[in-house]
């Protein structure tokens, strides 16, 4: 049995995939879902949401990033 090295993962890379993990691909997965119930008001909603809160994500980190 092996085990996998996570010493050299940084918080930020941490941080994005928990991000993605968390809110970004459960949005996007609902917004399709919704747009397949033929909710497509909702639906889209739901994935501009999700591409919203990654470009909300990726600002902030370029301005923590240059600080």
């Amino acid at each position: 049995m092996t085990y996998v090295d996570t010493s050299d993962i940084s918080a930020q890379m941490f941080i994005t995939v928990l991000l993605l993990l968390l809110i970004i691909a459960p949005l996007i997965s609902l917004g399709v879902l919704r747009m397949f119930q033929a909710k497509k008001k909702s639906g889209f909603m739901l994935i501009f949401s999700g591409i919203a809160v990654y470009a909300i994500f990726q600002v902030v980190m370029s301005i923590t990033h240059a600080f």
